[in-house]
């Protein structure tokens, strides 16, 4: 006899897809095909990482070391063939108001912190209930973020000039930025419009191109030959050092922990959906499947070795995955190669970046925000469904005005709710006439329709179907129904045979029905009930005498036709 299946095991789950790759043979052909697909990628994420890192508070070198660490580790231990990890987007929010609460070494211990956290929930396999976040809420607080961001970078777009601090809160930063608006600087706003026009016309006109490190570098040219008077990365930060820095931990107390602790939870969090929708991208783009708890592994294992070498949060990010799996790439050696050329780039080429303007790079971040907008799934969500589009416009609000941890949940509270909802209005009970005649009874229960046997005299024999989800959302609709069936019958037969699920609050309105049959002597056979639901049952006293169990409600009738003494 073969043994039952115990689902995968444990190598199965958290082994890394490069070992898989490897064991199905890599030859030359393959190795030039990663070789070429991780230096596109590379060529993307250069100015990204650059970009992201300032937008966050941090330097440009940390986006680069996290690009290149992160990016080095998630390909290397990840579940995904296709996985680029590095800065996101997404994180511009609450790296930034990490930076301003705790500082710089608050923001390395909290992105420490968030890699523990992400290798546990992948360890314990929680990768595998990631999935189960409504899309309505990772389309609002994508497009929220996409708002912040664009906020974000108004200032270095015009070159503002401002009397105080930047605001970190939107409607707190709106007010100063126009207050600002008399200090614009003339050259910044026309180099950040010049990129943004040059990263479009080339999407549009030579979309093969590498759009984004052709404006970069046409800008910074342009700031150099014509003496532009911009802020560049060179007069901000001093230019990006020539050296790759050494591991080392941040200040570390028990106070300073639980300061960071609540960020570094929203950075595992927004981590673990960002990198998990990114493979799932990937996947859709290839055809492969990833290993959700092992990537959640890799990722956290990334953060950890981005903070040790002073980078910031590192997630799967959307648009150089697929740059990666256009660009041809056959495995994760693509991503740990994108993140060697990075590394080449800073150990040989770093003074070049002194140049780049700022308000270039604000120009990017413009076009990403843009981009992050998934514009046609807003409006087919806010067209389609007044539920999801309430949780999209309230994730969405909740991200701009209050806070992106606050917003998810809320988001997805909502959605849980209206799941429910649905799944309770698609539970249905109906009678049935000579077994071949349905009806459905209504709330109230008050449309018996009994099975007559016409050969057994008087004796009303009543066949109830419950169709759907019978859980606790449904419980008390279901409930009415059976509880008012009407003039008592002989006999009552409860068909299970179309429930895919009974849970406890069901099973105990079943229990409150067999206590009221036994009470009015009218005798009770359950139809059509797997092994669960029978021991869901069976622990609450629902079994003969005082209930039978038949397999079919044929069956039953034929049993219930027989005086019960006989039975």
């Amino acid at each position: 006899m073969q043994a039952a299946s115990t689902g995968p095991s444990f190598v199965d789950l958290f082994t890394p897809k490069l070992l898989t790759v490897l064991r199905e043979g890599y030859d030359l052909a393959k190795l030039r095909a990663d070789a070429l697909a991780g230096l596109t990628v590379a060529i993307v994420a250069l100015p990204l990482s650059m970009a992201i890192a300032i937008a966050s508070g941090a330097t440009p070198a940390q986006g680069l070391y996290t690009a290149i660490v992160g990016g080095f580790l998630v390909s290397a231990f990840g579940g995904s063939r296709f996985q680029i990890g590095g800065p996101a987007g997404a994180f511009i929010v609450l790296v930034a108001a990490t930076v301003a609460l705790h500082g710089m070494d608050g923001l390395i211990l909290a992105t420490i912190l968030s890699g523990l956290m992400l290798a546990a929930m992948g360890l314990l396999r929680i990768g595998t209930y990631v999935k189960f976040v409504p899309y309505p809420v990772t389309v609002g607080f994508t497009a929220g973020i996409a708002v912040i961001i664009f906020a974000s970078q108004i200032k270095e777009i015009f070159g503002l000039t401002l009397s105080a601090p930047e605001p970190g809160a939107l409607l707190a930063k709106l007010p100063v930025l126009w207050q600002a608006l008399p200090s614009v600087n003339a050259a910044a706003a026309c180099v950040a419009g010049a990129t943004i026009a040059t990263i479009l016309g080339l999407r549009r006109w030579r979309p093969h191109w590498p759009g984004l490190l052709i404006a970069v570098a046409g800008s910074a040219v342009a700031t150099w030959a014509f003496g532009l008077p911009v802020e560049t990365i060179g007069t901000r930060f001093g230019g990006i050092p020539a050296v790759f820095p050494m591991p080392a931990l941040p200040e570390l107390s028990w106070t300073k922990i639980v300061a960071v602790l609540p960020s570094a939870v929203s950075f595992a969090m927004l981590g673990a959906i960002e990198s998990l929708l990114s493979a799932v991208v990937a996947d859709g783009m290839t055809g492969r499947r990833h290993r959700s708890n092992c990537e959640l592994v890799a990722q956290g294992i990334a953060n950890v070795g981005s903070g040790l070498f002073g980078g910031i949060c590192v997630t799967g990010t959307i648009a150089r995955t697929a740059t990666n799996v256009r660009s041809g790439a056959h495995g994760p050696i693509a991503g740990m190669l994108h993140a060697l050329f990075l590394l080449l780039f800073v150990l040989l080429a770093a003074s070049a970046a002194n140049h780049i303007p700022l308000a270039a790079l604000a120009g990017v971040l413009a076009v990403v925000a843009w981009n992050m907008v998934e514009r046609q799934a807003v409006a087919t969500l806010l067209r389609v469904s007044t539920g999801d589009a309430a949780v999209l416009a309230t994730t969405f609000f909740l991200t701009i005005f209050r806070d992106l941890t606050e917003a998810i949940v809320v988001g997805f509270a909502m959605g849980a709710m209206l799941f429910i909802h649905r799944m309770s209005t698609s539970v249905a009970v109906s009678g049935e006439r000579g077994l071949g005649f349905e009806d459905r009874a209504d709330t109230q229960g008050e449309d018996r329709i009994p099975y007559r046997d016409e050969s057994a005299g008087d004796r009303d024999i009543a066949v109830y179907r419950i169709s759907g989800a019978f859980f606790f959302g449904a419980a008390a609709s279901i409930g009415s129904v059976l509880d008012n069936i009407g003039e008592a019958p002989k006999a009552l037969v409860v068909d299970f045979a179309a429930v895919p699920l009974l849970d406890s609050t069901a099973a105990h309105i079943i229990e409150g029905l067999a206590h009221k049959c036994a009470r009015d002597g009218v005798r009770l056979c359950l139809t059509g009930t797997n092994h669960d639901m029978r021991q869901t049952l069976f622990a609450l006293g629902v079994k003969p005498p005082l209930a039978r169990y038949e397999k079919s409600v044929e069956k039953a009738v034929a049993d219930l036709r027989r005086p019960a003494e006989t039975i």
